[in-house]
């Protein structure tokens, strides 16, 4: 397997994590090409917190780490917008950035390594649960997670990440991190909070 590849980075002001579904307007032209490059060579692209600049016009600062784009579904909204469904899949450390003539940022970058197959640990049992109860309060959990497992650590604390009401910044530190036991720990202080 490639530990490191360039990958078109896509900033945003928001966090996309492992596993989990965002949606996207696309209207810059910089993107429109990337998505044209990526659909051309079967490859992804990669999402990452903006730290400086904005989503629009100059070439924003992304966070350091983020998470590859794999593009679900797509279509032309009613706005003429291309609008997109990604899901998360790898996380990845970035090395290097460089900005293409059209403003597109490319970086170099290192993929993370999967999280390890972790059961949830006695004290993060609660967690567990509170990750249950916000599924069944959701309309068609059981369509978007067909498979949850809510005995894996790295599982229950993406999905935690994803559906609790946290800061773009909060989920930006629980993707830095490595071990699904200390994004837990991490998660019962926010929860706490």
């Amino acid at each position: 397997m490639t530990t490191s590849a360039s990958l078109p980075l896509f900033p945003l002001d928001a966090v996309l994590l492992p596993g989990a579904s965002l949606a996207l307007r696309v209207f810059e032209s910089r993107y429109l090409d990337m998505l044209r490059e990526c659909g051309r060579r079967g490859t992804s692209f990669g999402i990452c917190l903006i730290l400086e600049g904005g989503e629009v016009g100059t070439p924003a600062t992304p966070a350091s780490v983020g998470t590859e784009a794999s593009v679900e579904d797509f279509d032309t909204g009613a706005d003429g917008l291309l609008r997109l469904r990604v899901r998360g899949a790898r996380r990845f450390r970035v090395e290097r950035t460089r900005v293409r003539d059209n403003g597109l940022v490319v970086a170099d970058v290192d993929w993370c390594a999967p999280d390890p197959a972790i059961e949830l640990q006695p004290e993060h049992a609660l967690l567990g649960v509170v990750l249950r109860k916000i599924l069944e309060r959701i309309e068609g959990a059981d369509r978007a997670f067909p498979e949850p497992r809510f005995d894996d650590a790295a599982w229950v604390g993406w999905r935690l990440a994803e559906l609790l009401p946290l800061a773009a910044a909060q989920r930006q530190q629980l993707l830095q991190q490595d071990d699904p036991d200390v994004r837990l720990e991490t998660l019962l202080r926010l929860v706490d909070d």
